[in-house]
């Protein structure tokens, strides 16, 4: 699917996220979890409607849906399973198990792939760019960090290629089947928990 280029987008002042307003992606409540189907017409509209605000003001309005790339990578039958040290910056993820590579969209990112392929670079270390495809969206208006965030979500496959973590300081990282993955579910940030239900759910 073709998507519209947000790198030429107007930003001034402080750090800026991508984002639109909740309204225009969907009329009703939304839904919890990964959606796969229907997607199109949702991020046609996102980037449709797509602006940069700053972080901090976007963070407290839940009219507002930053968007975020979100890359689960797999190695056959098996995903990269990733968890944060005590060294990051915030305590609530501490120890915190994650299977997504991904981040915030900034201006120049040239971008939602564009913003994904910079994540790529400053937290995986590999000696190839992989292939993204489009997986759904991750919507978790129950939780206060995911009311306020909209998952692209994309996989892609390493094809036994090595995979390491760059900032190991602040995360480990390796190859590990599903059901090694769902003994951990319940350390998971609640997004990686999600889309590791969906997985599970839709065996490849």
């Amino acid at each position: 699917m073709k998507r519209p280029s947000v790198g030429a987008l107007a930003v001034r002042g402080g750090e800026q996220v991508l984002g639109a307003p909740r309204s225009r992606l969907w009329a009703d409540d939304g839904w919890r979890g990964v959606l796969a189907v229907g997607v199109a017409p949702i991020l046609t509209a996102a980037l449709a409607a797509a602006t940069f605000r700053p972080r901090a003001e976007a963070e407290r309005d839940p009219t507002w849906k930053q968007l975020i790339p979100y890359l689960v990578l797999r190695d056959g039958p098996r995903i990269f399973l990733m968890r944060r040290t005590r060294a990051g910056g915030d305590p609530r993820l501490h120890d915190r198990y994650t299977i997504g590579v991904g981040g915030h969209i900034n201006p120049g990112d040239d971008g939602i792939e564009g913003g994904l392929r910079r994540e790529w670079h400053e937290e995986i270390d590999a000696s190839f760019d992989p292939e993204w495809r489009l997986l759904g969206l991750l919507n978790d208006d129950a939780d206060p960090v995911g009311a306020v965030h909209l998952g692209i979500v994309y996989e892609a496959e390493a094809g036994g290629r090595r995979v390491a973590i760059r900032e190991t300081e602040k995360l480990s990282g390796a190859f590990v089947s599903l059901e090694d993955a769902q003994a951990v579910r319940n350390q998971m940030e609640t997004w990686s928990a999600l889309l590791l239900d969906h997985l599970l759910a839709s065996p490849r």
